[in-house]
């Protein structure tokens, strides 16, 4: 396959350079470091996958541009300080894509979509145990490269996934489906102990038994939580990405409750002016427009 040269990418590595340079720069990017501009990195994601969720490639255009940015100026940032380069970004990222592909690059077979995730999990875990036999005293576990800060959906698929690759996972779907009803009890058991106030809420804070109290939401909190995960679990085995899931459902509410919101306008009326009854009628009135679309 031949090499295919890449000019613009190369003008616009040299572009970042100069903003950061000491000699006629740019003083903002001169003042940036790694930690600085770190929360950027997750806005730009986050706006590219809405543009791609709206299906505006224009916009989509656009904002991997701005996620490029980021890559290219953290990457100039640690150039800056002797850390590393973008070519070194490049070239560790090119011979991973090529290590986890043997299915491609080598010898092994992927036949589906789903046989490609589990040889990517495979090879991800051999490539630990391999780091993790050549030095000892910085072993981690398994489940330690998943960042903390990701966000909570985003972090029970990916540790799900490996614990899967790992062999702790279910034989069948109906088998995670049982965890799912285990977790509900233990759920309904926490909430039906805890204290309550009068709209059915748990009690977090009242009288001389504070402590007692806050033990009792943070039950319900974690058996909630244990729920939730379950509940991802079942989307993996089923093959779903509960976040792409997760993220459809919350257009879907957007949509139809806009719709709730036009039929009070339309009324002269503000949407919490509406009874229960009409919000209803109108949301079902949304969803069969939906279907005649």
């Amino acid at each position: 396959m031949p090499e295919a040269a890449h000019p613009a990418f190369d003008s616009f590595v040299n572009t970042i350079a100069a903003l950061r340079s000491p000699d006629g720069g740019c003083p903002w990017d001169c003042a940036q470091t790694h930690a600085s501009i770190s929360g950027n990195m997750i806005e730009e994601a986050y706006e590219a996958v809405d543009a791609i969720q709206a299906g505006d490639i224009g916009h989509l255009r656009e904002e991997l541009g701005d996620v490029l940015l980021q890559v290219v100026l953290q990457s100039q940032i640690a150039a800056d300080e002797g850390e590393f380069t973008i070519d070194d970004v490049c070239a560790d990222i090119n011979e991973k894509m090529i290590r986890r592909h043997p299915h491609v690059f080598g010898e092994m077979q992927a036949d589906n979509a789903d046989e490609v995730l589990d040889l990517w999990e495979q090879v991800k875990l051999a490539e630990k145990e391999a780091a993790d036999a050549q030095a000892a005293d910085k072993r981690e576990g398994l489940l330690d490269a998943v960042p903390t800060h990701f966000p909570a959906l985003m972090q029970c698929q990916k540790i799900s996934r490996k614990a899967a690759a790992a062999g702790f996972e279910w034989d069948t779907v109906d088998d995670v489906w049982e965890k799912v009803a285990e977790e509900r009890a233990e759920l309904e058991a926490a909430y039906a102990a805890a204290p309550k106030t009068d709209d059915d809420k748990v009690l977090r804070e009242g009288g001389e038994d504070d402590d007692a109290n806050s033990a009792s939401v943070t039950e319900v909190e974690l058996e909630f939580g244990d729920l939730l995960f379950a509940l991802v679990n079942v989307a993996r085995k089923m093959g779903i990405n509960a976040e792409s899931a997760l993220r459809a459902s919350n257009a879907k509410f957007r949509l139809r409750f806009a719709e709730v919101e036009k039929a009070a306008w339309a009324q002269g009326r503000a949407v919490e002016d509406l009874t229960l009854e009409e919000m209803e009628e109108a949301w079902q009135a949304a969803k069969e427009r939906e279907k005649d679309k």
